[in-house]
């Protein structure tokens, strides 16, 4: 008879039965052994799962997601899209379509399509304010109701871009925050996103006497933290969320809330005046 020492953690599950020394069989290692193997197995074999979804079937859900998505836009936008194409050729001479200069996926540059929504002869610094001078009066509500962004749908449908990633940013702003972009530039850029949803109301809190200065100083550093916490978690699932909550964002045309640590959203209660993403020790507001 096998003489059993005291139920430990592992012999209650039935596992790994412990004998006294002298009483230890060559049947009893054998068992030890495969139940060891098991209850590796059962560890090990999810893991490993959750690693190979992560990185095979996820980007291809992703991208499945993108084409489909955009390319039905793009079908049903049409009307929308001839219609503001006329208004911008008739409120000013120029091209209806602007290129900007964006660094995409593994660091390579590209043109983000945008609609033209400033004058032809309009030159000065990369970032707008609200009520900026250079803006057509088309140009200014389509940066008022962003539908200025409705041709990069074009850009996830050619792969340079997706609908959720980090905001794509121009090289010059790259240069300053050069560790964050190394990691951020490893997905592809969106057209939504943590950063955009929290940051949607951006231009009208930059510093009028000095949009780029304030903006390398306050804002990007707090954009370049969310896009590497957005590239450290980002699911297909958590594509969707974001998709919803953008959705959320633009038809009920209420403020989402971004906790910073964690990237969960919600509706904010409406504030009055403009809210400073800075002012917040943990969360940054859109509209």
């Amino acid at each position: 008879m096998r003489a059993f020492a005291a139920p430990s953690a592992e012999t209650d599950l039935g596992l790994i039965p412990t004998a006294s020394a002298d009483s230890v069989s060559p049947d009893d290692v054998q068992e030890n052994a495969r139940n060891r193997v098991l209850l590796g197995s059962a560890i090990l074999v999810p893991a490993a799962a959750f690693v190979l979804v992560r990185r095979y079937a996820d980007p291809a859900l992703k991208r499945g997601l993108d084409v489909a998505v955009s390319a039905f836009l793009l079908l049903v936008l049409a009307p929308l899209v001839l219609a503001l194409a006329i208004a911008i050729k008739l409120d000013s001479p120029g091209e209806v379509f602007y290129r900007c200069r964006r660094v995409g996926k593994d660091g390579r540059e590209f043109g983000m399509l945008k609609f033209r929504k400033m004058r032809n002869d309009a030159a000065g610094v990369k970032l707008t304010s609200a009520h900026d001078a250079r803006f057509t009066r088309i140009g200014r509500f389509l940066a008022s109701s962003k539908l200025d962004e409705i041709p990069q749908l074009w850009n996830v449908l050619g792969g340079t871009m997706s609908l959720v990633g980090p905001r794509p940013e121009d090289p010059g702003f790259i240069a300053e925050q050069r560790v964050a972009y190394r990691r951020i530039l490893t997905v592809r850029p969106g057209i939504t996103g943590l950063t955009q949803l929290a940051f949607a109301r951006e231009s009208e809190i930059l510093d009028p006497e000095d949009r780029v200065g304030h903006y390398i100083a306050r804002l990007l550093p707090q954009k370049a933290r969310l896009d590497c916490l957005y590239v450290a978690r980002r699911t297909i699932w958590m594509d969707i969320r974001i998709l919803v909550w953008t959705a959320v964002a633009v038809l009920v045309r209420r403020d989402v809330a971004v906790h910073r640590e964690t990237g969960r959203m919600n509706l904010r209660a409406p504030r009055q005046g403009v809210f400073v993403p800075s002012a917040a020790p943990s969360e940054v507001a859109a509209s």
